[in-house]
């Protein structure tokens, strides 16, 4: 692993887990923004749980475990996609500079929402991240190309070995009579 990836992943993932940490340990101090963007999604995903307390707990603790799991390189690809999964929302619920009238304030969450953003990208870019190994793409469209030149050879095989033992047999089958 390169040390970018080995410096990189913590340094993405410390966000997660500290805001993970205090969205499950205080749900309460975000649940009223969430609400709005939560509140749509409960209804449309049975899943996920009704209280909006609930969701934003789930959430964090999906963001703290995703976190931790990204910032020590095991299964890092599916825990920055579960982490890009808890951001959209997160995002939405918390930076709506769009519905600001002070402009400081406007200013301040639009700089939020583009740095969720950027994070996001992040996190992207990491769930893609193969670490120099072979995507699962890449090898099973290797493995079907293997077995094809397999496939191919044993024809050839059985091809090349069949007239050779016709000979054969129809001589056998007239030196027995």
């Amino acid at each position: 692993m390169s040390l970018l990836r080995v410096l990189g992943r913590p340094m993405l993932a410390s966000m997660f887990v500290a805001g993970g940490l205090d969205s499950v340990r205080h749900p309460q101090n975000v649940a009223g923004v969430a609400e709005p963007v939560v509140r749509p999604v409960t209804d449309r995903v049975p899943l996920l749980p009704d209280s909006t307390e609930d969701c934003v707990r789930l959430s964090g603790a999906v963001q703290v475990v995703g976190g931790l799991l990204l910032a020590t390189g095991r299964m890092s690809r599916p825990a920055a996609l579960a982490i890009a999964v808890t951001l959209i929302p997160t995002t939405l619920a918390a930076h709506r500079f769009w519905e600001e009238d002070d402009p400081d304030q406007k200013a301040q969450q639009r700089i939020h929402f583009l740095k969720n953003l950027s994070m996001l990208g992040g996190l992207l870019i990491a769930a893609d991240d193969t670490g120099s190994a072979p995507s699962l793409v890449w090898r099973g469209r290797h493995a079907a190309h293997d077995l094809r030149r397999d496939a191919r050879l044993v024809r050839h095989s059985v091809r090349a070995g069949a007239g050779p033992a016709a000979v054969a047999g129809r001589v056998r089958a007239k030196l027995s009579c």
